[in-house]
């Protein structure tokens, strides 16, 4: 039974019979269609039910899904108790913010994340290219799909967590070639590639971003979640002549701005650990850029990044270009979990870097991950900022005890202006 758009709780409930066209419900009526008191029974797109002054389609379900209570179950058209308890309920839904919480409580939730690549290859040579072949009335001679052109398919013409878009873009390609078989003949043999694909499919529509070329100052490469799946992104830090300003732009949401405050106060905290005049921020402005301004970017596991690019900008030393990282941080340094973590692997595993540095508490999400990332990534598990910089930063920063560091910023007089990083002329 699809929910999308039902608002009558008459849908769920039926009607009484003393009006006109009264029917029973839609789960009365799909029991009756079953033909079995046991069925599996789904409810597609339970999140995009709708309510208005007819009644509350979702607080009828209350009594549907609740095991405590479904066994007596009373349609309006019935008027008897009908017994639900012995259905296996499968819903189905996209965002859970729009499911009422006393719905959800009824449910058991499982969260299925999208496709990884090599999955998305699999069902595509072992299903979708079949189908579609069949459905252009190609024979297996007539059309052939390597390996790099599934691949290709795969990262330049979709970006979607399934696989529909997927399925289109084969379509497009059998149906090409379908053409092309009954201009030339029947002995017509196509066999795609990495290379000619673009030839039937036109220009790339999507492009991967990649590993910079070489390691630079303030320049970091972060990890991000999309519904799409996992992406990278290079974060930029400049530091400028200035009055003590912070500036971020790319569009990066409220908690973004707030992870760059606090990975500056971090930095400021950690000032004598890091060769820093402990005024060195009332002579310089701070400007970080996430590029791609135009796609707005928000979400708490850019904490760690934003540090080590400011960390990198203040002590003019390159961060490594082969490591990506995730993680937020805190005041004190302190390195909190992600989620996503899965997707974001991926990202960084196409983008062609295989070292990252991820929250130690996230290190339980890896009985979850494929083997290709558990044998060919190199995760860091790190707890606190300290030990990202050590790894990140092509030279090593002295390795100071947390007691010596408070020790330091409590007692460090302040420096000469001459001695700051970037002079105020």
């Amino acid at each position: 039974m699809s929910l999308g758009g039902v608002r009558d709780e008459a849908e769920i409930r039926g009607h009484r019979r003393t009006y006109i066209g009264a029917l029973p419900g839609q789960i009365i009526q799909s029991m009756k269609k079953a033909g079995t008191k046991n069925p599996v029974f789904m409810l597609d797109e339970i999140d995009k039910m709708a309510s208005d002054f007819r009644g509350d389609p979702a607080s009828a379900l209350l009594e549907v899904l609740d095991p405590e209570q479904n066994g007596s179950f009373q349609d309006h058209y019935l008027d008897v108790e009908y017994d639900l308890s012995n259905v296996l309920f499968v819903t189905t839904a996209n965002v859970l913010h729009t499911i009422p919480s006393a719905l959800q409580d009824r449910m058991e939730i499982l969260r299925l994340h999208g496709y990884t690549e090599l999955e998305k290859m699999e069902i595509a040579k072992q299903y979708l290219v079949r189908k579609q072949r069949v459905g252009t009335g190609l024979t297996e001679e007539q059309i052939v799909f390597e390996d790099d052109a599934l691949r290709a398919i795969i990262r330049g013409y979709t970006r979607e967590a399934g696989v529909r878009n997927l399925e289109r873009e084969i379509g497009n390609v059998c149906r090409k070639v379908a053409r092309k078989v009954v201009e030339s003949g029947a002995k017509h043999r196509e066999l795609l590639t990495g290379e000619n694909l673009s030839e039937l499919l036109g220009v790339e529509k999507f492009r991967d971003s990649q590993v910079h070329e070489k390691s630079e100052i303030g320049l970091v490469t972060g990890l991000a979640w999309t519904e799409v799946g996992g992406t990278i992104l290079q974060t930029e830090v400049q530091i400028l002549d200035g009055k003590g300003k912070l500036t971020t732009t790319g569009q990066l949401g409220e908690v973004m701005q707030e992870s760059a405050q606090a990975a500056l106060s971090y930095i400021r905290s950690r000032a004598q650990y890091l060769g820093l005049s402990r005024e060195f921020y009332r002579h310089v402005d701070i400007h970080v850029h996430v590029p791609e301004g135009a796609i707005p970017k928000d979400g708490p596991s850019a904490g760690i990044t934003l540090a080590t690019g400011l960390a990198s900008a203040l002590t003019r030393i390159k961060v490594r270009r082969n490591i990506a990282m995730t993680g937020e941080i805190t005041l004190r340094g302190k390195v909190l979990a992600i989620g996503g973590l899965k997707e974001k692997l991926l990202a960084a595993h196409r983008a062609g870097i295989f070292e990252v540095i991820v929250p130690e508490d996230n290190r339980k999400d890896m009985a979850d991950m494929p083997e290709l990332l558990k044998t060919e990534m190199k995760l860091h598990f790190v707890e606190q900022m300290d030990q990202v910089l050590q790894i990140a930063l092509e030279e090593k920063l002295p390795e100071l005890k947390e007691e010596t560091l408070e020790v330091l910023a409590a007692t460090m007089p302040p420096m000469m202006p001459e001695t700051l990083p970037l002079s105020p002329q």
